[in-house]
């Protein structure tokens, strides 16, 4: 897929290498590299995925990377349902009807 002018995209960029990790961070995260993504709007007159190119952000920064999506959408959530927190709404109400027929009652 081609990117034009003015797209919506969305850049990687490596911020440091996997030898250059802090030391005191786990082995785990020791092994790969601290990369950051960015959306903007492509700079560059067009590019397909993996062009090095250049974006301006909406806050009007310009920042250079490698292209990774195109009208990138937004795939973040809250993770799994907690079932201990389903029907806690549902038991609370429950518990303050109680008490309240027995302050009440």
């Amino acid at each position: 897929m081609l990117a034009k002018k003015g797209d919506w995209v969305q850049i990687q960029i490596t911020i440091l290498k996997p030898e250059e990790r802090a030391p005191q961070v786990p082995e785990d995260t020791k092994q790969v590299p601290l990369e950051m993504r960015v959306k903007g709007f492509l700079q560059d007159e067009a590019a397909e995925i993996g062009a090095m190119v250049t974006i301006k952000t909406t806050t009007g920064r310009s920042i250079t990377g490698k292209l990774v999506a195109i009208n990138p959408k937004y795939e973040h959530d809250f993770g799994e349902p907690v079932p201990e927190l389903i029907t806690i709404g549902m038991e609370l109400r429950e518990m303050l009807e109680t008490l309240d027929g027995d302050i009440n009652g």
